[in-house]
């Protein structure tokens, strides 16, 4: 009876590798657990944690969006995937999630959820203080060098000593493979099957494409109001920067799901724009229409082409229908702008890719290694900016902090953890 009540009392020890977002989540979730008693130890390779979450909220931390749930949820490329999961910490569990942490929120004009502060340090301090006063061990630079079933190699860099660890569970929560110098490296894909990744792809990224001498004047400046789309996607409307490089905005970050998928079809990347959405074809024909009196330049600008929409017709736009404002008109309304590339996979915000939906179980536990929980960006999952990237990685945190739980409790409570 005294060895069975011993067993039953074991503490469990649990590593979490990654101190971002999905990290801290899975720790709260394990620290706060009624019932358990966990030895929770989270590795962070860089010297203190969430290095991207600070940087994102410098200029303010879209936090999460409000808008109905239903159309939040569409906003993912794996909907039913992370459906479970998003909404049951949706926007609202967010909001009062920080004001559990006192630390108030506002809704700007467009939905997006902000800390009343808007910047992520003052979140991130208190968060940090709760997870320690509830007795989460945090082993700052401690990098993973690999992973075994239950046992980790870690090099403590502080002191080049490397040593060897057995977990009762581990939570992967390593990040996917842009932004690496701030801890997200994609080193944590060579400890697992090839065959469970989905290789990474830039997501809310930059475009490229190679502009004439021309287009230098303009480089820096907006396409004010315009529509884009690809193939027979929906058109969005927004602003586009023109770039040394190609192009860039958010605008642009909401194309990138269908120009990935055209580039997965070995196809062209093509954008098409409507440089005037809020004129018909008809309208601008009449608006192009050339008098004596008026240079083509002045035409254009006064048919609603500034600068650098003019500069950008000039170089798209065939020379020899500059004059004909019938054929001009539906070339303004559908300008094709053939791309060369994403910008390199360091510099995008997210990535597509990661550990494939069918490699995990429903409570995103490794099927080729039960001892193994996945969560956050390392997940194959894609978002657009504004807070949807964040409310996914929280929740997909605590879907693996609650599969953990579930899973030392069944193997805390079976024949074989009980047999003396």
């Amino acid at each position: 009876m005294y060895k069975l009540l011993s067993q039953q009392m074991h503490i469990k020890k649990i590593a979490i590798i990654g101190a971002g977002p999905a990290g801290l989540m899975a720790a709260e979730v394990l620290s706060q657990s009624a019932n358990a008693s966990f030895e929770i130890h989270v590795f962070e390779q860089k010297p203190s944690a969430a290095r991207k979450f600070l940087m994102a909220g410098k200029t303010g931390l879209n936090i999460s969006h409000v808008e109905p749930f239903e159309q939040f949820i569409q906003r993912y490329d794996q909907v039913e995937w992370l459906k479970p999961w998003v909404k049951k910490w949706d926007a609202a569990w967010i909001q009062n999630w920080m004001q559990g942490l006192g630390i108030e929120s506002y809704v700007g004009s467009s939905g997006r959820i902000f800390p009343i502060e808007m910047k992520a340090a003052p979140l991130l301090r208190t968060w940090l203080k709760r997870l320690m006063e509830q007795g989460v061990k945090f082993h700052y630079r401690h990098q993973i060098m690999n992973l075994a079933d239950n046992q980790l190699t870690i090099l403590d860099q502080k002191n080049q000593q490397q040593f060897e660890q057995q977990f009762d569970a581990i939570v992967l929560a390593c990040g996917a493979v842009s932004w690496s110098r701030l801890g997200s490296d994609g080193a944590w894909q060579k400890w697992l099957n090839a065959d469970v990744i989905e290789n990474f792809q830039p997501s809310n990224a930059g475009v490229e494409r190679k502009w004439s001498s021309y287009m230098q004047t303009v480089f820096g400046q907006p396409l004010k109001r315009v529509d884009a789309w690809i193939d027979n996607q929906p058109k969005t409307q927004g602003d586009i920067v023109i770039s040394h490089y190609g192009l860039e905005s958010g605008l642009i970050y909401k194309q990138g799901r269908a120009l990935r998928a055209l580039q997965k079809a070995g196809q062209l990347m093509v954008l098409h724009l409507d440089l005037l959405p809020d004129q018909s074809i008809e309208q601008l024909a009449q608006k192009l229409q050339a008098s004596k009196k008026q240079s083509m330049s002045n035409v254009w600008r006064k048919a609603g082409l500034d600068n650098a929409k003019s500069n950008l017709v000039r170089e798209l736009v065939d020379k020899s229908i500059w004059h004909d404002p019938e054929q001009l008109a539906l070339q303004i309304k559908n300008l094709v702008i053939a791309l060369d590339d994403f910008r390199p996979i360091e510099e995008a915000i997210s990535c597509a890719g990661g550990v494939r939906e069918n490699a995990l179980n429903q409570h995103l536990q490794l099927k080729s290694n039960p001892y193994v929980f996945c969560c956050g960006e390392m997940l194959d999952w894609d978002a657009p900016t504004g807070g949807y990237l964040l409310t996914a990685c929280f929740a997909t945190g605590r879907a693996a902090g609650e599969g953990v739980v579930q899973y030392l409790q069944l193997d805390a409570s079976s024949p074989k953890s009980q047999a003396v």
